[in-house]
């Protein structure tokens, strides 16, 4: 994984998720933009041709987002030919083989957050302004509390890299930790960009769906199921 020297790339999240999952990371070197070029070429291409589109149609929430984008990355932006390589970026990604594929419990397991803390003469450790019980045989040990940052009601200890339960919190002040990024509602009249009245955006996505899962998409279905529950319990 080749990034620069952002703080987002630096984070000891980054990482451990890295190290789990047994990516390289790799920085490119300060005050050296020549290694960032391919990079920084990608970004505005995203800007100019998804972001504006976006930002003209309107995004209502993260999995339109999301939804939008991946069926633009893989029909448009994956299957254009480039003109140096002579292949699309798709045919060159899998030019040595489909990628491997990671288990589920090691993908949750990689994105949890890892600090280490010393237990106290009291069998206690404190966590983002929370205070926690752990087994008393590990009062004034060094251990390793790995958790989920989004809900700091749950965390696993370690101690020499070996399972001892989980740490019981006295009074759950902070659910969340504070160094996740939180939402920031911002007004949606903002954007002057000229429309044409065309969801082009749409139109990839509906292209996406047609070719993966059929006429009807998964998201469909689950609102029909949905819809189907809801009138089987109305008396």
């Amino acid at each position: 994984m080749y990034v620069d020297n952002g703080s987002p790339y630096i984070a000891a999240p980054l990482e451990r998720t890295c190290a789990v999952l047994g990516t390289r990371l790799v920085h490119s070197r300060p005050y050296r933009p020549q290694g960032r070029g391919k990079v920084e070429r990608a970004n505005g291409y995203i800007r100019e041709r998804f972001l504006l589109e976006a930002e003209a149609h309107g995004i209502a929430s993260f999995t339109e987002l999301n939804d939008r984008f991946m069926a633009w990355v893989e029909q448009v932006c994956n299957t254009r030919r480039h003109a140096e390589t002579g292949q699309t970026p798709i045919e060159r990604f899998l030019s040595q083989g489909p990628p491997r594929l990671v288990e589920p419990s090691l993908l949750r397991e990689a994105f949890r957050w890892s600090v280490r803390r010393r237990v106290t003469r009291t069998a206690s450790v404190s966590l983002a302004g929370n205070r926690y019980k752990v087994d008393d045989a590990l009062a004034l040990r060094q251990v390793e509390l790995r958790f989920d940052p989004e809900d700091l009601s749950r965390l696993d200890v370690y101690w020499e890299g070996r399972p001892m339960g989980q740490a019981v919190p006295f009074v759950l002040g902070r659910h969340v930790h504070h160094q996740v990024p939180q939402t920031v509602a911002t007004p949606t009249n903002l954007s002057v960009t000229p429309t044409t009245g065309v969801d082009y955006l749409g139109l990839v996505l509906a292209k996406h769906e047609a070719e993966h899962f059929g006429s009807i998409a998964f998201r469909d279905l689950a609102s029909q199921s949905n819809q189907s529950e809801q009138e089987d319990e109305q008396p």
